[in-house]
């Protein structure tokens, strides 16, 4: 169980994309993210395919800050987050249902703060940690580049191992089928097996790519906020609770930056050749979060987005869509 929470955590960022339309891979199933609501949709064990959709409006919609660069960014993760959790937990019950299993809020709680506990570990505190037996801690460029390699290693790693399992695979089909179903969507083709498979399953706004560039910035930002903090504070070196506290509390900002760097290499990704070369890493990336989806699993995809438009569907598909980043 606690190997499954771990999962679920870690997925909820590796499993984002985007367009009008951005989704989530859920268990058993996909979540489909739309203007004004979203929905979620799992292969249950007889065969029937059970959704639940939810109506939202975004804060930056709300409050308008959508135009205001870095800070949607934040907040859009957040609200992605939120989200993700929430239709993740659903389909877990919803698994948990059909295995007769009763779920405990007091042990669900406990587990999921341990699975945080572990990313944070593994992803934050153990490169900095290894870092520190070959890399001074005065030196913050050259620490913060060591880690973030450290870093980017042990996260392609964990993929690899976690790839193997065979629960995992099953929700990497799921996320194929959710970037087919979305490429096949703003392409405004109808939504069949025979269009769907024919696109790719690597998706340049998932949440992999993403995650690969916050890894990227992250070396950038950290190395220049650990050098203000040393220098304003004339520290001979920077003590690794402060070095930590530091690289947490600035991880929203992190985020909302590499929100826009993965923005503009969307957009110019088809137009410029050296961005679709820099766009190339996540891509790979998914070569290992995403697999190909059969008939069945298409089905649940082409239920969620379907749920998630509501009566609006039908005078919306046939249209081409493409927004700039994730949503």
């Amino acid at each position: 169980m606690l190997i499954k929470k771990i999962i679920q955590q870690l997925v909820l960022i590796i499993m984002r994309s985007s367009i009008l339309v951005g989704g989530q891979a859920v268990i058993n199933g996909v979540m489909m993210r739309v203007p004004g609501a979203y929905s979620t949709a799992v292969r249950l064990e007889n065969g029937e395919i059970a959704s639940k959709t939810t109506p939202f409006k975004s804060i930056n919609e709300e409050k308008g800050y959508q135009k205001i660069p870095i800070i949607r960014g934040a907040i859009g993760l957040y609200e992605a987050m939120k989200i993700g959790y929430s239709t993740l937990n659903w389909s877990a019950i919803m698994a948990e249902q059909e295995l007769d299993q009763k779920s405990n809020k007091i042990t669900d709680i406990i587990m999921n703060l341990a699975a945080i506990l572990f990313a944070v570990s593994l992803f934050i505190l153990s490169p900095i940690f290894v870092t520190k037996f070959f890399v001074s801690t005065t030196d913050a460029i050259s620490f913060n580049v060591f880690a973030g390699i450290i870093r980017i290693s042990i996260f392609i790693t964990y993929l690899l191992l976690i790839s193997t399992l065979k629960d995992v695979r099953t929700l990497f089909q799921y996320h194929g089928a959710e970037h087919k179903t979305i490429f096949t969507f703003e392409n405004g083709q109808k939504l069949s097996y025979a269009n769907t498979k024919k696109h790719k399953k690597e998706h340049p706004r998932c949440g992999t790519s993403f995650l690969f560039i916050v890894m990227l910035v992250s070396i950038f930002s950290f190395s220049a906020l650990d050098g203000l903090v040393i220098f304003f504070l004339k520290l001979n070196e920077l003590p690794t609770f402060g070095r930590l506290l530091i690289h947490i509390f600035c991880m929203p900002l992190v985020a909302g930056f590499s929100y826009e760097v993965l923005k503009f290499l969307a957009k110019y990704m088809d137009k410029n050749y050296l961005v679709k070369i820099l766009c190339m890493p996540g891509l790979l990336l998914q070569k290992i979060t995403t697999k190909e989806p059969d008939e069945k699993q298409l089905e649940v995809a082409f239920k969620s987005l379907k749920t998630a438009f509501g009566d609006k569907y039908e005078s919306i598909k046939g249209g081409k869509y493409k927004a700039d980043a994730i949503g």
